[in-house]
């Protein structure tokens, strides 16, 4: 005797609800870690929380095929990277909006938020591809092989664009900032 519909439906509900149990489980996992890594990119927090959402439905979308890879890690980081870069093509040209920065703290007083806010803003003002070869290479700590295969970039094109995109935070930032 065949199992009837109501057993069928039961089991499709047991089978999505795990699926969702697994992917809540990889969301509470690198959600904070994709926030960071789209807010080093962009300078928003609220945009940066708007692309990690972005990034992750469409991580829900396949996650029945890429659930069983072993590179969850580096599949979100590259679907995050293309949201990013989507988003800054749809953007180009346009004003960002700010709010005013706090005044600068006094000179006794530890400098490492104002430090944060001036590296984030020199990131801001480089090619959205070099700012994301320095986030993966420099704020996440991945390899160059890494960074190459999560971009879709050789890994000689990440070495380049490292080398060329700290020179330019370095002229950005100027000799003042070095000194520090």
């Amino acid at each position: 005797m065949t199992a009837g519909p109501a057993a069928w439906t039961r089991g499709r509900r047991r089978a999505k609800q795990a699926r969702d149990e697994e992917f809540t489980a990889f969301v509470e996992a690198s959600g904070t870690r994709l926030r960071r890594s789209a807010y080093l990119m962009c300078r928003d927090w609220h945009l940066a929380q708007d692309l990690t959402q972005h990034t992750l439905a469409k991580m829900y979308a396949v996650w029945d095929r890429v659930r069983t890879n072993a590179s969850l890690e580096a599949y979100s980081r590259r679907v995050l990277m293309n949201v990013v870069f989507d988003q800054q093509r749809r953007r180009s040209g346009s004003e960002v909006v700010l709010a005013d920065l706090p005044d600068r703290p006094e000179s006794g007083s530890s400098g490492a938020p104002e430090l944060r806010l001036t590296l984030v803003d020199a990131l801001a003002r480089l090619e959205v591809r070099d700012r994301a070869v320095l986030v993966l290479r420099h704020a996440e700590d991945h390899s160059v092989e890494t960074v190459a295969t999560i971009l879709g970039l050789s890994v000689s094109a990440v070495k380049m664009r490292n080398a060329r995109a700290l020179e330019r935070l370095r002229t950005v930032l100027g000799e003042d900032f070095l000194d520090r």
